[in-house]
């Protein structure tokens, strides 16, 4: 059983932080409705689905993802890289610590969760303008104890290491080559977005199930024919507030560990 923590989208959501996507007008009533949507995907597999309450004066705050990371033994605060989404963690962390134990990332390091990628054991951080060095260095410090293992990895012209590579099987990654240094992947089968998609790399896996977006039809075509089961949402207007599906929930297996 899996829990799902999400927050409601922010009527201020249009306001939100952009840095490699131009702004566009956002229909929020459709947002709201497609986050709806996405939460239901969450439910038919099998999450136990937390939905906080929007927060008008915090405009990416349905982005949780990039203000905590779960893993099986702790969770870790983050500290994000835009100093506008740093009071945004407050209730997700809340809830998240009646399930596990916080450890904190505290200045001067900078950490977004969309960065952090995690494949068992290896954990792998995006080397961006959200999360520096003293980010990395502390979210390697808090979980060697736990038999992790932190690797820095370089990315171009994207948000998040997120925005690049995610993991879709057990022994495969979707990946835009055009965006991140793929020799960090080398002992995974590596799956290339459509180069015509360059925003396709972003799937979140439930399970053996991706829920993934359904404006990609020639890698979703490529994620099918390579046998992956996907269920696919509608995220068009949470995507020009340059998200994305694994931005809208902190996914961890219920109940605490550790």
């Amino acid at each position: 059983m899996w829990t799902a923590i999400t927050r409601e989208v922010s009527p201020a959501l249009a306001a939100c932080e952009l840095s490699f996507v131009p702004r566009a007008p956002i229909d929020v009533g459709r947002a709201q409705a497609q986050h709806d949507a996405y939460c239901a995907v969450l439910e038919s597999l099998g999450c136990g689905v937390i939905r906080l309450p929007a927060e008008p004066a915090l405009p990416d705050s349905v982005f949780v993802e990039d203000v905590a990371l779960a893993f099986d033994e702790v969770a870790v605060a983050t500290r994000p890289g835009a100093e506008s989404r740093r009071d945004e963690g407050h209730a997700v962390l809340e809830v998240l610590g009646s399930i596990r134990r916080i450890l904190r990332i505290e200045a001067p390091g900078t950490l977004d969760g969309g960065d952090v990628l995690r494949i068992g054991k290896r954990v792998f951080v995006g080397i961006s303008a959200r999360s520096n060095a003293a980010g990395r260095e502390q979210l390697r410090v808090l979980l060697a104890p736990f038999g992790y293992t932190v690797e820095g990895v370089a990315t171009r012209d994207c948000l998040h290491l997120k925005s690049a590579v995610t993991q879709v099987a057990d022994d495969v990654v979707l990946v835009n080559p055009a965006w991140v240094d793929v020799a960090a992947f080398a002992d995974y089968r590596m799956l290339e977005v459509d180069p015509a998609e360059e925003h396709a790399a972003n799937a979140v896996r439930i399970g053996d199930v991706l829920v993934y977006p359904d404006c990609f039809p020639r890698t979703l075509e490529r994620l099918r024919a390579a046998g992956i089961q996907v269920a696919t949402v509608d995220v068009s207007e949470l995507q020009k507030a340059e998200g994305a599906v694994t931005c809208c929930s902190v996914l961890l297996k219920a109940g605490p560990v550790g």
